[in-house]
């Protein structure tokens, strides 16, 4: 045949597809009304995988797999409608969360780990100031306990760095832990090299710092295959080390502001590779809460370990017109090759657009928690 009459049929065609598809979907609308009158869910796994089933033995073998996935995605579209529908009428996720129009920043006590001028006692001066009630702890754990435990009103956790990527034990923590994300800090990273005063950089044997420090300069460090790199619990502990011991041979990566606190000589300015180099730290507290001005929402959820869970999954964003602005996944302790996936995502809980992307993660997956909107 002529090309252009090939193309005038399939016009012909995909007009027929388009009225059978918004024919279908006027049903769809219907089995959601059914659904929200007796209170029925919207997802019944074992309804789809029985239609996909006989799907797969009417088509014809050319073209079985192409009509599975085909008649996947209309299912799937379907469910998104109706969980739209099931939100607009009041059958949303129930979030627990409360709007404010501030979170209270006086008369707070905040936690960090680590000591005075490590990165998370600088994140915590920059979002509460100066004049706060700041105390430290010496791991992440502690201070996340301290939190939930009511010890502290607030936490301060780096979750990521630009350069390091996630802090993968922080994501860990968010689970085992119930508190919830209510800010976040962005704190640029400038490593120097610190020495006792008088020291230089040729009596260097041994440097010491957090692992994530020594991986954001291994550059430099690694240009000096003479010195040894041992980890700490973070920087600052590294740079008080090295004054408490006054070995000229010793020296820290830390913060130019751990420099000042502890008397210590800068042997080497900004050696970290990254000159951009930052990273995120998160304000957390025990109560779920979010400003009116909140743009992020932080999710977690698990799903089974087959194909195409998680495709399917987050089309409840594209649906919806979510942007997604992260994702990351962690292992699930004693679950062989299954994983918990956190996801950051542009909008607020009360924003319809999140409320019905939300319904759909809630029916589909396992685990769902809000871990914060801010």
């Amino acid at each position: 045949m002529d090309l252009q009459e090939i193309r005038n049929q399939l016009d012909v065609i995909d007009r027929e597809l388009l009225a059978l598809y918004e024919k279908r979907m006027d049903l769809c609308r219907n089995v959601a009304e059914y659904k929200i009158a007796v209170g029925k869910p919207v997802y019944d796994g074992e309804r789809e995988r029985q239609k996909l089933e006989a799907v797969k033995e009417m088509a014809g073998e050319d073209y079985r797999q192409g009509a599975v996935e085909l008649f996947s995605q209309i299912m799937t579209i379907s469910r998104r409608l109706q969980y739209r529908l099931l939100a607009e009428n009041g059958k949303g996720v129930e979030t627990g969360f409360c709007q404010v129009d501030e979170i209270p920043a006086k008369d707070v006590r905040v936690v960090y780990q680590g000591v005075e001028g490590a990165y998370s006692h600088l994140a915590s001066l920059e979002y509460f100031g100066e004049d706060s009630s700041l105390f430290h702890v010496k791991t992440w754990e502690e201070a996340m306990r301290a939190v939930e435990e009511g010890r502290a009103d607030y936490g301060v956790l780096p979750i990521e760095n630009s350069s390091a990527g996630a802090v993968s034990d922080n994501y860990d923590l968010l689970i085992k832990y119930h508190n919830y994300i209510v800010g976040e800090i962005f704190l640029p990273v400038r490593h120097g090299l610190l020495g006792v005063p008088g020291g230089t950089e040729e009596q260097i044997r041994t440097v010491y710092s957090h692992p994530q420090a020594l991986m954001q300069c291994s550059e430099f460090l690694n240009s000096h295959g003479e010195w040894s790199q041992i980890s700490v619990e973070n920087t600052a502990v590294a740079a008080k080390k090295v004054l408490e011991e006054k070995d000229p041979s010793q020296a820290a990566v830390a913060s130019e502001a751990a420099a000042r606190l502890y008397g210590l000589q800068i042997l080497r300015e900004g050696i970290n590779y990254n000159r951009n180099n930052v990273t995120r730290f998160i304000v957390v507290a025990k109560t779920p809460m979010y400003r009116k001005g909140a743009a992020k929402v932080s999710l977690c959820f698990e799903l089974p370990h087959k194909s195409g869970t998680l495709y399917n999954i987050l089309s409840n964003f594209i649906y919806n017109n979510v942007n997604m602005l992260m994702i990351q996944s962690r292992p699930i302790p004693g679950r062989n090759w299954e994983y918990r996936f956190f996801v950051d995502i542009e909008g607020r809980l009360d924003d319809p657009e999140v409320s019905n992307a939300l319904k759909g993660l809630a029916e589909e997956t396992a685990g769902l928690r809000i871990l914060g909107n801010y």
